[in-house]
C-alpha cells in the first residue's frame, strides 16, 4: 500500500478489536465471498461497520487496494463513507459508517420479517433516485471518473431514513474523460 495516498484513518488492530468485541459473532451484520462484517463501536461512540477480508477471500489485496483508493477520493451522500482502514498483521478491514437498514437485498428479499422491510412506492422510488444520484456522481460528477462494475442490491446500503448508499468499489474502474464506453472483463456477481 506504499505510495497510496489515503484520504482515511488508520486504524489500529487493537481499535477495532475493542469495537467489534474481538469480531464477536453477537456483531456480525454480513457475510460473503470477502469475508463479515461487524457492527463495532469506537471509544468516541461512533458506531461503525467493519468489513475484515477473509485470508480465503476470491477478492484479494488488489481489490482491497483498489477499494481504499476509488472511495476514500469520493464524497457524496449516495456513496459510503470510508472511515478508514486497518493492516496488522495478517489482517485487511475496511471501516464504514454504519447502516441501521442494512442492504437494499435484505429489505427486499429478506428471510424473515425481522430483516425484510415494508417500502411503499415512494420509498422505492427514493431509494432509486438515490441510486442513481450515486452512479451519475461517479460517471459524470466526481473529479475521477468511475464505473463501479459491481451494482446489485447487495452492494445498495440503507442508513437509518432509507437513504440508498452504494457501496463496495473493489471491482470499480477508472474510466479516462474522453472515452464514451469502455471494454472490460466480465466482473461482479
Amino acid at each position: 500500500m506504499r505510495g497510496l495516498d489515503l484520504q482515511t484513518g488508520i486504524f489500529s488492530l487493537r481499535q477495532i478489536k475493542a469495537a467489534t468485541k474481538n469480531f464477536d459473532t453477537e456483531n456480525k451484520i454480513g457475510e460473503g465471498g470477502f469475508g463479515c462484517v461487524y457492527k463495532g463501536l469506537l471509544s468516541d461512540g461512533t458506531v461503525i461497520a467493519v468489513k475484515q477480508l477473509s485470508s480465503k477471500s476470491k477478492q484479494g489485496n488488489r481489490e482491497f487496494v483498489n477499494e481504499i483508493g476509488m472511495i476514500s477520493a469520493l464524497q457524496h451522500p449516495n456513496l459510503v463513507k470510508l472511515y478508514g482502514c486497518c493492516v496488522e498483521g495478517n489482517q485487511l478491514l475496511l471501516v464504514y459508517e454504519y447502516m441501521e437498514n442494512n442492504c437494499l437485498s435484505r429489505a427486499l428479499f429478506g428471510k424473515n420479517a425481522t430483516c425484510k422491510l415494508k417500502l411503499n412506492w415512494p420509498t422505492r422510488q427514493n431509494i432509486c433516485l438515490g441510486i442513481a444520484r450515486g452512479l451519475t456522481y461517479l460517471h459524470e460528477e466526481s473529479r475521477i471518473k468511475i464505473v463501479h462494475r459491481d451494482i446489485k442490491t447487495s452492494n445498495v446500503l440503507l442508513d437509518k431514513d432509507l437513504n440508498a448508499k452504494i457501496s463496495d468499489f473493489g471491482l470499480a474502474k477508472l474510466n479516462e474523460d474522453d472515452k464514451t464506453h469502455i471494454s472490460t472483463r466480465i466482473a461482479g456477481t
